[in-house]
């Protein structure tokens, strides 16, 4: 028997398995536009739709939960929940989780300030006395996170932290870049926020599982299949709808997005 075919006997049998016990792939993630978010009642998102088209053509059942990231990350733990998506690689939860050899999609975390109070940062020295609004269950690398020069204070929304920037309660606020632009949209706030020059990291995005009977063949078969549809112009014309975010671009400084403790 042929390695594929031995692959695909494998998905096979794992997604029967699931069927028989009436039972869905259970999927957490939290709410990250413009990868995966909620918009008028309906889930939506460059990795969301794709994860969709990909575990569509696996013939795996998927039931999906947005949650804060930590509760996300605290499911995963105590085994309530199958897999997480867009979570970074960590080699922390390497007996925990599986993770395809194909990324998703890359984030590029940046900073951003208020027109009014302009902190345009080229290096983290430049934060030096100030106050960087973060997310709770996200870091960003160890320069970052270890460094001493400036304060970290978290908010429990990407939209509170833009809030708290506007209020000028934190000096600047980290995300993704893309995210931050979207939020920016959604709030209006593109002509009084700038985007400040450093980029603290990059890291791939995946699709993870926890380890069990059959999900080591099934994550292979996700990756195989993931990497096919990327060369379709049906993934093209997905990539353009979000922003033309490539997955293909090979990854920065490593950053962990993730902690590992529960809220």
């Amino acid at each position: 028997m042929s390695v594929i075919l031995k692959l695909a006997t494998a998905a096979l049998l794992t997604c029967l398995s699931l069927a028989a016990y009436g039972e869905k792939l259970r999927i957490v993630t939290e709410p990250w536009a413009p990868y995966v978010y909620e918009h008028h009642g309906a889930m939506q998102g460059l990795d969301y739709e794709t994860t969709v088209i990909v575990f569509q053509r696996l013939g795996v059942d998927v039931q999906w939960q947005f949650l804060p990231w930590k509760r996300c990350l605290a499911m995963l733990e105590q085994g309530n929940a199958d897999g997480a998506l867009d979570i970074f690689h960590s080699h922390d939860r390497d007996a925990l989780l599986l993770y395809p050899s194909e990324p998703l999609s890359e984030v590029e975390f940046v900073l951003f300030y208020a027109n009014g109070r302009p902190h345009p940062a080229r290096t983290l020295h430049d934060l030096r006395g100030l106050t960087v609004g973060t997310s709770p269950g996200y870091l960003y690398g160890a320069p970052f996170s270890d460094a001493s020069q400036f304060k970290r204070e978290p908010a429990p929304s990407h939209e509170a932290n833009f809030g708290k920037l506007m209020l000028g309660r934190i000096d600047l606020l980290i995300t993704d870049r893309r995210v931050g632009l979207h939020v920016l949209r959604q709030m209006g706030l593109e002509d009084k926020v700038t985007q400040a020059p450093l980029v603290v990291s990059r890291q791939q995005q995946f699709l993870a599982v926890r380890r069990g009977a059959g999900m080591d063949l099934l994550v292979q078969r996700f990756a195989a299949e993931l990497k096919r549809f990327k060369q379709e112009p049906e993934y093209a014309a997905l990539s353009a709808k979000y922003g033309g975010i490539d997955a293909n671009t090979p990854p920065g400084p490593t950053v962990e997005q993730q902690e590992s403790g529960a809220p």
